[in-house]
This record gives C-alpha cells, sequence and structure tokens, in this order.
C-alpha cells in the first residue's frame, strides 16, 4: 500500500518520524491489506469494521518518555500489564486503550504485531 500526500504531510514536523511510520504501515498493510486508513489532525487510523489502532506523533509527553518517538495505540476488551504498555485506559467497560512508545522499527516487533492483530480481531467482532 502506497504511502499518500496526507500521510507525508502529516509527519511533516517529525520527518524522521516517516520512516518509521512506513514500516509499522507495511507491517499493518501485509496482514490487513483490507484495512482503511483515515488521516486526521492528531492522528492516522487503521479501520477494518471499527478502528483498530492508530499512530500519533509526539505532540503530548510525559516525564521520563523520550523526546522523539511515535505512539502506537489499540484497543482489546482486557488491560495488557506489560512493560511495553507506556498508558493505558478503560475508555468504555471492557475496552481498554493501550498505547506502546516506538522509537525505532525494533518497537514493532512480534509482541506488538500479536496485540494488534487481537485489537484487528476484537475490532471486528463489534457491533
Amino acid at each position: 500500500m502506497d504511502i499518500t500526500t496526507d500521510e507525508i504531510m502529516f509527519w511533516d514536523q517529525w520527518v524522521r518520524l516517516l520512516p518509521l511510520y512506513e514500516a509499522f504501515k507495511n507491517r499493518l498493510s501485509e496482514a490487513y491489506p483490507d484495512m482503511k486508513i483515515k488521516v486526521s489532525k492528531s492522528q492516522i487510523s487503521f479501520y477494518n469494521r471499527h478502528m483498530f489502532a492508530m499512530v500519533s506523533p509526539p505532540v503530548r509527553r510525559r516525564k521520563g518518555w523520550p523526546k522523539e518517538f511515535m505512539l502506537i495505540s489499540f484497543g482489546l476488551p482486557y488491560q495488557v500489564i506489560s512493560p511495553r504498555i507506556a498508558m493505558s485506559t478503560e475508555a468504555y467497560p471492557n475496552r481498554w486503550t493501550h498505547h506502546v512508545i516506538a522509537e525505532n522499527a525494533e518497537a514493532i516487533d512480534e509482541t506488538l504485531l500479536a496485540w494488534i492483530d487481537e485489537a484487528y480481531s476484537f475490532s471486528e467482532s463489534k457491533r
């Protein structure tokens, strides 16, 4: 799946993160060729029937977070407890949003992709 002008422009202020985004998008495109992508002002969202993952730039940082990173978020019906999860919130009962900091392509590993695969299935099963 080719990168669009909107996606390139989204990363305009964080051009060093564009290759990281492309690596992430390529992994998702391989796994979910039917997914849709929506670029908004604050995030890029990935959809099947519903949103299953999103990425955002380092606009909001917390103490101890790196200066430059891509935040990868996904939703699951339970809270994942892992040092990889930078933050998680229960947006609705039994709907947890998890945020993972990715500073480099090594962060897009099998653990993260397994969580996203689970999020894809969870999103697909929602009414």
